[in-house]
């Protein structure tokens, strides 16, 4: 078990399962291809609250990659199932970019280690 030192006190780093976060993402690319013939401005809005509820649940200090993980994997479903849309255009990098932009989250750790939330509510 790896730990990291915070003002003389020891915390563990709490890392998502990779079971977990696997199964997570097939159901988003399951749904994702599902809903593939939507229009963008129904489905960005939709993906951007997924990914955002599993940042807010998720978001601990030392989790980083496995929220990057979730962001990338859900962003190339997504851009996988536009591919799949039609035979005609087809969704470049370059215009998958823009909206990933508008609706895909960035990574940001959202929750304080435990011992800072502890002592915010019970100072010494």
């Amino acid at each position: 078990m790896s730990a990291t030192k915070i003002k003389g006190d020891v915390a563990v780093k709490r890392k998502t399962v990779a079971k977990r976060l696997r199964a997570k993402l097939k159901v988003v690319r399951e749904e994702l291809l599902r809903r593939r013939h939507l229009p963008l401005k129904e489905v960005g809005p939709w993906l951007k609250s997924v990914i955002q509820g599993y940042f807010n649940y998720h978001a601990v200090p030392g989790n980083a990659p496995a929220l990057e993980t979730f962001r990338r994997e859900s962003t190339r479903s997504w851009l996988f199932a536009l591919r799949r849309r039609s035979q005609r255009s087809r969704m470049t990098w370059e215009r998958f970019w823009m909206l990933v932009h508008r609706w895909i989250p960035r990574v940001r750790i959202l929750h304080p280690y435990p011992s800072f939330r502890f002592f915010a509510l019970h100072p010494r």
